[in-house]
């Protein structure tokens, strides 16, 4: 079971056009082609914001000091 043989796709793309037809099957391939651009995007969007997170630490680190509660000396 080594997965899909040249044979086996050339069978299953037969019957996927029977059934569906061309305009139909051309449409659902640019239809799934935009999805897995879209889905490439998103994750490569996703990695980029990981990278921007992970080189700034130290902003995150300053920005809740800055947000934290006031001091005791300020309340007296």
């Amino acid at each position: 079971m080594g997965g899909l043989s040249p044979t086996h796709l050339l069978i299953v793309l037969a019957i996927a056009l029977v059934v569906f037809g061309t305009k139909r099957l051309k449409t659902i391939g640019s239809d799934l082609g935009s999805a897995v651009k879209g889905f490439k995007k998103a994750m490569e969007d996703g990695e980029q914001e990981e990278h921007k997170q992970l080189k700034a630490p130290e902003q995150k680190d300053a920005e809740f000091e800055s947000t934290s509660a006031p001091s005791k000396s300020s309340t007296k």
